[in-house]
Parts: C-alpha cells; sequence; structure tokens
C-alpha cells in the first residue's frame, strides 16, 4: 500500500473546534486516503430496501476503484458483493441499477445468483469446485431500511447505531416505500466539505429560503436544550413550542429522547436522530408546506407537524416527512469533485400524477442541493488559497465539529492500522 506519511503529519496539526488542515480538505495524496484507507474501515450509506424492492434487484455503490453490488435475493435477503467476476476480474453489472434473475458477467458469461454463489462456468479444469468460486461479500446492516456497507473484513460495530435508528425509523415501515425519483448531482468541492455544509445551519437563513418554509434553524446544531446554548440562543417562544410538541409526542408515542453521536465500545459515535417540528405549520419538507403525497406513510396521518432527522457519519442524511423520505449520500469521486444522490421515497400506492407531483415533491431539496453545492465549491475555492487558515467554528457549528471530530478519530485509527 501507497505510504501516506503526509496524512499522519495533517493529522497531527488538527486543533479542537477548528477546521482541519488545507491538505486534509483539497489534497490529492488526502483523497487517495480517505478512498483507499479511511473509508473503507467505517460503515457507509449505501441506500435503502425501496433501492432493491423484488428479487433481483440490484444498485452499485461505488468508492474509488471499488464496485459494490447490492441485491435482493430470492429469499428477500438483502446482500452486497464486490463487482468482480472471479474468473478474471471482469465486471459483472454495468450500469447504476437494474433487475436481474441472475448475475452474469458479460467476458466469459459466468453466471452467479442472486446469493452469490457461481451457478455456471464453462469448460473449467478438472476439480475446479463452483462452492469455491462465489462473488466476494460486503460487510452489509439493515437498520431499519437504511442499507450500510463497510469495506474492511473487520467492521466496527454496528449494534448500538443500528437498534437506535431502527427503533424510530421502523414508525415509517420503509418495505413499503418506493423510489419516486433519484438524483445525481456532482459538486465541484471536496467531499468533507459537501458533509461539513450539510451538518449545520448556521448558513441557512441567507441561503435557503425554499428550505425554511418548513425547516427551522433549530435543532440542527443549535437551539435545542440538549446544545447547552442558552446563553447564546435565547428563545423562550421556541422552548415552549418545543416542550408542547413533546409533550404532544409522547401522547402519540413516537418521542424519544435525542440520540447524538454515542460512543459504542470505545469507537467514536457515528449516528443523530432527532424529531424535530417543522416550522410555519407545515406537515411536509415542501415549498408551501402542504403534504407532497396523498398516502401517508406512517400510522399518524398526514397532518403532524414534526419530521424525523438522521444523521449518519461520514456520508449521509436523511428525512422523514409524513408521506415522503429523502436520503442523501455521499460519494467522493476526486480531490475536488463529490457524487450526491438523493432520493425521494413514497408509498408504494402512491401513483404519480395522481397522488404525488414530482415538481412538488423534489422543489425543495433540488434548490437547497443546488444552492449547498455553490456554497460547498466556493469555500473549497478558498481552501485551496495561500490565505487559507484553520478556522474557529462558531456555537452554532457543533455538529460540523462533530463530523471532523468523527473524520479525524476514524483517520488515525486507519492510519495506525495500515
Amino acid at each position: 500500500m501507497q505510504n501516506f506519511d503526509t496524512i499522519g503529519e495533517l493529522l497531527r496539526l488538527n486543533r479542537p473546534g477548528m477546521t482541519l488542515p488545507r491538505d486534509l480538505y483539497v489534497g490529492e495524496e488526502a483523497f487517495r486516503f480517505d478512498t483507499e484507507v479511511m473509508l473503507k474501515s467505517v460503515w457507509l450509506y449505501a441506500g435503502t430496501v425501496a433501492h432493491v424492492k423484488k428479487p433481483g434487484d440490484w444498485f452499485i455503490f461505488e468508492l474509488g476503484s471499488n464496485q459494490v453490488i447490492i441485491v435482493r435475493g430470492r429469499d428477500g435477503e438483502i446482500r452486497a458483493f464486490y463487482n468482480s467476476c472471479r474468473h478474471r476480474g471482469s465486471r459483472i453489472c454495468e450500469t447504476q441499477s437494474g433487475s436481474s434473475a441472475r448475475l452474469a458477467c458479460p467476458y466469459h458469461f459466468w453466471s452467479y445468483g442472486l446469493d452469490g454463489k457461481l451457478l455456471s462456468a464453462r469448460n473449467m479444469p478438472e476439480g475446479f469446485a463452483k462452492a469455491d468460486n462465489g462473488l466476494i461479500p460486503v460487510a452489509l446492516e439493515n437498520a431499519g431500511g437504511l442499507l450500510f456497507v463497510c469495506l474492511s473484513d473487520n467492521p466496527p460495530p454496528f449494534g448500538r447505531a443500528k437498534a437506535d435508528m431502527a427503533e424510530q425509523i421502523g414508525l415509517y415501515d420503509m418495505s413499503k416505500l418506493k423510489v419516486a425519483v433519484q438524483d445525481s448531482l456532482i459538486e465541484p468541492a471536496n467531499w468533507k466539505l459537501v458533509m461539513e455544509n450539510n451538518r449545520e445551519c448556521y448558513h441557512c437563513d441567507q441561503n435557503h429560503p425554499e428550505l425554511l418554509k418548513s425547516l427551522s434553524t433549530y435543532g440542527f446544531g443549535k437551539g435545542l436544550p440538549e446544545d447547552g446554548e442558552n446563553d447564546v440562543v435565547d428563545d423562550a417562544a421556541f422552548d415552549q413550542m418545543l416542550e408542547a410538541q413533546r409533550q404532544h409526542w409522547m401522547k402519540l408515542g413516537i418521542y424519544h429522547d435525542l440520540i447524538e453521536f454515542p460512543e459504542e465500545n470505545g469507537e467514536t459515535g457515528w449516528h443523530r436522530v432527532a424529531r424535530l417540528p417543522l416550522a410555519h405549520g407545515a406537515v411536509s419538507q415542501t415549498v408551501d408546506g402542504k403534504s407532497a403525497s396523498r398516502i401517508p406513510i406512517w400510522a399518524h396521518g398526514l397532518n403532524e407537524h414534526s419530521s424525523l432527522s438522521v444523521w449518519t457519519q461520514p456520508n449521509s442524511w436523511h428525512h422523514f416527512c409524513n408521506d415522503h423520505v429523502v436520503t442523501f449520500s455521499l460519494t467522493p469521486l476526486s480531490a475536488d469533485t463529490t457524487l450526491l444522490r438523493t432520493s425521494w421515497l413514497v408509498h408504494e400506492d402512491a401513483v404519480e400524477g395522481v397522488d404525488y407531483d414530482v415538481d412538488h415533491l423534489t422543489a425543495v431539496w433540488r434548490a437547497t442541493n443546488a444552492q449547498d453545492s455553490y456554497l460547498a465549491a466556493v469555500n473549497h475555492q478558498g481552501i485551496r488559497t495561500d490565505g487559507y487558515r484553520q478556522g474557529l467554528y462558531s456555537v452554532e457549528e457543533k455538529l460540523v465539529d462533530s463530523f471532523k471530530t468523527f473524520y479525524v478519530d476514524a483517520s488515525v485509527k486507519a492510519f495506525s492500522a495500515a
């Protein structure tokens, strides 16, 4: 493996409460380290059970030179395998997604079952054992319908995160949802800057008019009692409203204390789960605050004025509304480009043009994604200059600091093990 000595030096320059050294954001060596070492050592969000709704459905998850096939088997189980034929290594699946009765290599037509077992291989020598030549599996976990993969032979613990997420996401029964729309946006910025941008709303008031029609900036790093910022954010009206909402959620049986990046077995915490009130009387994350789909996706109807938000380090965030779910995943493409995939999920019985309108469903986050792409790009461009210095996070950027801390801790551990 390549020597990453410079990365070790840069990690030692980390300062608590401050941004990373420049070359950890924009350097080519840092990009290679991230995709070849660090990101392979942690759990990464890949998609949902709705992306592989039926047996034979599959999609591709990518990280650097690695491609992973995520496929639902005939038995209903979802599995992950490297997209590499056991014969001479050819890619098997050549598009982003599809549905197949079996997985067939286009080169020499070796074929595999949906469980990864080799089914056929022509003219192989005596003693060749099909049982020893199945696809190479990749670790996969399902947390309430969100699918995570880890490319390490020794994945970190997943149990606490799985339990915490599945308990609350389970309200929405993602097995009954379908993907209505999926967008792929290439952002001209390093993936860590795209993540940092998501982890705060310090920038929201000036940049996200569509988003703020339904979402308050409170709860995204500031304003909750758990944030301990009463001396900085003093809003008695918000506190009273939040307490009233929590009493309401308790009556519905859906209240849960904020889960904020808890450690597990000494590992830095990597998941956050929070139910937050929507703003301005909204019942969904839409420009007009009205439902995007006529069919609810949970047992409490379409008039609940809240949504469930889930964040996972280091590459995803998700919002669960009464009528739809929107999920986001990041994939580093280069030192200065990042793929953002956004999926909108609705009830499987919802009919486009009858129960939901695609433009209404997607308007808020398509606008927000475009705005955030611009902000991440100008951030990346400014960091590349000689004038960049490590900057101090504001009190509203605690979730950015949490992401940075996770990145540094995971990088130090992966660097030491490499």
